[in-house]
This record gives structure tokens, C-alpha cells and sequence, in this order.
């Protein structure tokens, strides 16, 4: 039977990866090499020519949450 409830995955848009990058403090070269890519498949992403998908975008998800990576697109209140 097929699991009916999905745990929301984030989308790896261009603006989330280099958040994720920076708050790792990691060139592209070295998130390439922990994701065991291509320093330019980093930057095609960061630029926004292509997304991750399976694999690529499943190895995003667990680094951002084992470094507690929390990132919201929605602009700052303004009080």
C-alpha cells in the first residue's frame, strides 16, 4: 500500500543551495566534493540553468538538516 502522507520536500531553487553553501561555509568545489558532483553542476544550479533532482536533491536535504539549516524565501516583516 502506498504511503498517502508525503513529507513535504523542500525545492532546491538557486537562492536555497548558496544559502545552504554559505551557512556550511563551503565553496562550490567543496559542496561538490560532499555531494560527490561536479563543482560545475554546483554552479549551474546557483545560477538557476538547472535543479537537483533525485539523488542530488535527497543528499541536499539530509546535509541541510544535519547542519540544522533552515532557510525561509519569504521577505523580512516590517515592523
Amino acid at each position: 500500500m502506498a504511503n498517502r502522507y508525503k513529507a513535504e520536500k523542500p525545492q532546491w531553487d538557486d537562492k536555497r543551495i548558496q544559502a545552504l553553501r554559505r551557512h556550511l561555509g563551503l565553496t562550490q568545489r567543496g559542496l561538490a566534493d560532499r555531494l560527490g558532483t561536479r563543482q560545475q553542476t554546483i554552479s549551474e544550479w546557483e545560477t538557476g540553468m538547472y535543479q537537483p533532482r533525485g539523488a542530488s536533491a535527497k543528499l541536499l536535504s539530509i546535509i541541510a538538516e544535519q547542519a540544522d539549516f533552515k532557510y525561509d524565501a519569504s521577505p523580512p516583516q516590517k515592523s
